[in-house]
């Protein structure tokens, strides 16, 4: 059962209260601190927790389900407003000491530290910090929850399988040469309009330099198109309105493959950048105890199988056999993957003036006026 509330969502109701108390209350998980049992504690008496997020409804379902069947007191608000909209949203409320958001969760993890280095963050060491990749926790203050790769998406009927790119020479060089099948086919995340989007292309930029531009080059002779979300971007490939997409998010990408053998799936074997979603605890959270609750689960062994369950690749090795996990990912991308990681280096086009100086040689080099 869902029900509508005026700031978000709460996902899963009455139903997984009646079954959540079929289980009696676990114990302090092991190896957790020995006074935990007063943060649950806490997290009951405050009932709720709010999450401001850009992750889909649908992927979260099984999550938020897992986490009320262990804890049937608390609810889950879940309010997706975007990686932009969740960044405005966190700075503006906070501003007018209306703090609503006990935690923050996007795929933007530029936006994200930018977020917790200014003071919208709060310390928390999660117990279950020492089950995560070194790359992904920042400071006990943000913690990755995902490991996701960016992949090339096309449609299998209008790409000749020989064809596809299998490094970024390659794509470079293919949109190079066939403009004939090419020609306003080729899509990506526009980096203005999503704020995922322009982490990934700044963070190709870090690793190619030069050859970073060549691509953008390539792809705006190509009168390439640019899109705010993956939806925007699977529509166009189903249709075959477009041909080829680049940086797309290969969770969401395989998972539509597997339901449209239309839709194809490479991972470049130069290297595979994946980023994670950072999920840290809002300054002045309502519901703190809450928050610190929910970040557990879903960085343990259960609230990670759940995440697998919806979509959304583990960052743990310790799913069981067939999950979507870093190791299984690590296996796809032949051993290639090269995590974004969590930490300081990402502020650097946070920086109002590396970001208008971005956009504007993005926009020369596309042949666009910026």
């Amino acid at each position: 059962m869902t029900s509508l509330t005026r700031r978000g969502v709460i996902l899963c109701g009455a139903s997984c209260v009646l079954a959540g108390a079929a289980f009696a209350q676990s114990p302090v998980p092991a190896g957790y601190p020995g006074d935990y049992a007063k943060i649950v504690a806490g997290a009951e008496k405050e009932g709720k927790v709010v999450i401001y997020t850009s992750t889909d409804l649908s992927q979260v379902k099984q999550l938020t389900e897992a986490f009320r069947m262990r804890h049937p007191k608390i609810e889950v608000e879940f309010n997706d407003l975007g990686t932009n909209g969740t960044y405005n949203r966190v700075i503006s409320e906070a501003a007018a000491n209306q703090v609503g958001a006990d935690l923050v969760w996007t795929n933007a993890m530029d936006a994200q530290i930018k977020l917790v280095t200014d003071g919208y963050g709060q310390p928390y060491g999660s117990p279950e910090a020492k089950n995560l990749p070194d790359w992904a926790v920042y400071k006990d203050m943000a913690y990755g929850t995902t490991i996701e790769p960016l992949t090339l998406g096309y449609n299998t009927k209008l790409l000749p399988k020989e064809l596809v790119p299998k490094t970024r020479a390659d794509l470079v060089k293919l949109m190079k040469e066939r403009g004939d099948l090419l020609k306003g086919k080729v899509a990506t995340f526009d980096p203005e309009k999503a704020g995922s989007g322009f982490l990934f292309h700044t963070n190709d930029l870090k690793n190619h330099g030069d050859k970073f531009w060549e691509l953008v080059e390539a792809f705006g002779k190509l009168d390439g198109k640019l899109y705010s979300s993956t939806g925007q971007l699977r529509e166009k490939l189903v249709s075959g309105e477009h041909v080829l997409v680049f940086n797309i998010i290969g969770s969401y990408a395989l998972d539509w493959a597997k339901e449209n053998p239309t839709l194809g799936v490479a991972f470049a074997e130069d290297y595979t950048q994946t980023f994670s979603r950072p999920m840290f605890v809002a300054k002045g959270a309502p519901h703190p105890n809450a928050a610190k609750l929910f970040i557990d689960f879903v960085l343990s062994t259960d609230g990670q199988k759940a995440l697998v369950a919806g979509g959304l690749p583990a960052i743990r090795t310790d799913i069981a056999e067939g999950g979507l996990d870093a190791k299984a990912l690590e296996k796809m991308a032949s051993g290639n993957l090269k995590p974004i990681r969590i930490n300081d280096a990402l502020l650097e086009y946070m920086d109002q003036k590396k970001r208008a100086e971005f956009f504007r040689k993005w926009n020369q080099t596309l042949g666009r006026r910026s």
